[in-house]
């Protein structure tokens, strides 16, 4: 299990330093996320020990939220002195989302009726 948080935070470690030395606009945790996905791909499945402990950090995603959830609390005047702003970004990135995970959605409908 060791193994497999140690790998999870390495993939993190990588991306944190090649967003740092690329100067990319992207988190690094996303860049690492990539490089997990490719290596699981690479591979061709994921570990069962992997499995488990994904099964639990999921479990409690949650508790992640709370650090976020109270610097909403403690920046409140600021947050509203920009509520324009942020409303907007907000719709906007859903609406994104929404629309990027349909078309995601139909191009793996189309290729699995293909198959």
């Amino acid at each position: 299990m060791l193994a497999y948080i140690t790998l999870l935070l390495g993939c993190q470690l990588a991306g944190e330093v090649l967003v740092r030395l690329s100067g990319l606009p992207i988190p690094g945790p996303v860049v690492g996320m990539v490089i997990l996905f490719i290596g699981l791909v690479v591979r061709g499945r994921v570990p069962v020990e992997m499995e488990k402990v994904t099964g639990t950090l999921l479990r409690y995603l949650s508790l992640l939220f709370v650090p976020a959830g109270v610097g909403v609390v403690v920046h409140l005047k600021r947050l509203s002195d920009a509520i324009l702003p942020v409303a907007g970004a907000v719709i906007v990135g859903t609406l994104i989302t929404i629309a990027v995970t349909g078309v995601v959605m139909q191009r793996m409908n189309r290729k699995g009726a293909a198959e």
